[in-house]
């Protein structure tokens, strides 16, 4: 009889508990087999392979994901042109419907579809269904726009001009490249604009979740996009991103990942001019000013650093608290971090935290932690892996880093949070400043100068004042800096796949 080991964490104890042979049957057997999409063709076969995806909460192998060769990302990148010369003559309103009717499906999917994102990369089951309701929306949304998107007039200075008119017209054929965090969502976000502006798409997700991006991919097929409008591959991110990007047939690619990465894909398009949209990192600042709703403020900051075990580009990660209140802040976020239950929510749906996504993060956290101590900064609660099977890390506090320690500079994507005291709010904006990144920021404050003053201060494509939403389908997401340039979501979003056309038409002679 196997069985497995979850991890709960009650104040600051770790408690095991063991799930019977039923779960992971049920787990396992419900994850889909892998295959890719090439002009309407499902592919169980990679001309290279296939890889194993592991479940990161208990390191068992899930199934095999195929691993395209370059003849097979050419039928992509063949099937991709067709299908935009097909896609982007349709009326917006039939790709609109189209789109919706593939979001009816994700809805009515959903249940499926958040089981597997949590087995593939751990987070809690109520979050992965926020993910997948989240990624409806932004489709839907970006379905819309398509219907409202007409361009302008302009009113030309001559008599002979009959009419100047602005047009938005599809970019075509896209490279859309996205991580293992949000498995669905980022996959939508790009497919959601892409196909809404009449450009067709190559998909390639994170090798880690590739199950997730697959069931979004069927949704819309089933609901009736055409062949080679949607193309779907898995494999090695170096050779697959380098030989589509390389293509004449690529027009535009949009990258969601790290800063190191999204340089050398940037450029790479940049040799073929082609439009890029950089989403990278993020190292978001957190101020709380002495006039904070302090309840409100610790509560929602211990709260949110955690979710997905802060593997989100846009987590809060350095809490920068006025000094009057700098120690009450520490005790009261560091008591809520306590009682965060871990463990793998794929068996136990009351865990708040689930493991990182795959093994290489695991040290990524010692890493960023190894270099304090002393007067560099206390670890309060956490840092370290919790010991068994999954790669699970505990909820980690850091009181007083040092300006010049890997936590205040580089981010941690994880589990990790630093609280740094300040006195003036200058100084807070000016920490918050220090960095190259420029993804989001976020402020506590009850006063109406102070919420002026930092929305206008902080350096960052997204700011949130009172609270630590930033995306929604309607608004723009994207940074500045390091963290990328451009939006997806919103308008933005979809006037990100297009090219400006400007159309004059005189009286003829």
């Amino acid at each position: 009889m196997l069985s497995q080991l979850a991890f709960g964490l009650t104040t600051a104890k770790y408690t095991q508990q063991f799930y019977g042979h039923e779960s992971q049957e049920f787990r396992m057997s419900s994850y889909p087999a892998l295959k890719m999409l090439i002009n309407g063709e499902w592919i169980a076969s990679g001309g290279e392979g296939s890889m194993d995806v592991i479940n990161p909460a208990t390191e068992a192998v899930l199934g095999q994901c195929p691993k395209a060769s370059k003849e097979q990302l050419d039928a992509a990148l063949a099937a991709a042109d067709e299908g935009f010369r097909v896609w982007s003559a349709k009326p917006a309103a039939e790709r609109c419907a189209i789109l919706r009717r593939a979001t009816a499906l994700i809805r009515e999917r959903k249940e499926e579809i958040a089981r597997v994102i949590t087995a593939e990369m751990g987070k809690p089951v109520s979050q992965a269904l926020g993910e997948v309701a989240s990624a409806a929306e932004v489709i839907d949304f970006q379905a819309e726009e398509a219907k409202r998107a007409g361009g302008r007039m302009i009113p030309p200075r001559s008599p002979q001009i009959l009419s100047q008119q602005v047009h938005h017209v599809p970019v075509g054929p896209c490279v859309l490249l996205t991580p293992w965090n949000f498995p669905i969502n980022l996959p939508a976000r790009k497919l959601g604009g892409a196909l809404a502006a009449g450009c067709s798409a190559i998909l390639k997700p994170a090798e880690n979740t590739p199950a997730a991006a697959q069931m979004l991919v069927e949704a819309l097929v089933d609901a009736g996009v055409p062949n080679g409008v949607v193309n779907l591959v898995h494999g090695d991110p170096g050779m697959i991103s380098e030989h589509l990007i390389k293509s004449d047939v690529t027009r535009k690619v949009s990258f969601t990942g790290s800063t190191a990465v999204g340089k050398m894909l940037g450029a790479l398009a940049a040799q073929g001019m082609k439009r890029f949209t950089p989403e990278l990192g993020g190292h978001a600042p957190v101020i709380v000013s002495e006039n904070a709703d302090f309840a409100h403020a610790v509560a929602t900051c211990a709260t949110v650093k955690f979710r997905n075990a802060g593997q989100v580009c846009v987590s809060p990660t350095r809490f920068l608290v006025a000094r009057s209140m700098y120690d009450k802040f520490v005790a009261e976020f560091t008591d809520r971090v306590r009682q965060i239950r871990v463990g793998d929510a794929g068996v136990d749906d009351t865990v708040d935290m689930g493991p990182l996504a795959h093994a290489r993060r695991v040290p990524a956290m010692d890493y960023i932690l190894e270099d304090l101590g002393g007067n560099r900064g206390e670890v309060v609660t956490g840092g370290k892996r919790i010991e068994g099977k999954g790669y699970f890390y505990e909820p980690t506090v850091v009181a007083g880093p040092a300006a010049d320690s890997r936590l205040m500079n580089e981010e941690p994507f994880g589990p990790v949070a630093g609280i740094v005291p300040f006195d003036d709010l200058e100084e807070a904006v000016s920490i918050a400043n220090s960095l190259r990144y420029g993804l989001a920021a976020y402020a506590f404050t009850g006063s109406q100068d102070e919420s002026y003053y930092l929305g206008k201060s902080l350096r960052a494509g997204m700011v949130a004042i009172n609270h630590l939403i930033v995306a929604s389908p309607e608004s723009p997401f994207g940074g500045v800096g390091d963290s990328g340039f451009g939006s997806e979501g919103g308008v933005e979003g979809y006037l990100g796949y297009t090219d400006t056309k400007f159309v004059t038409v005189a009286k003829s002679r």
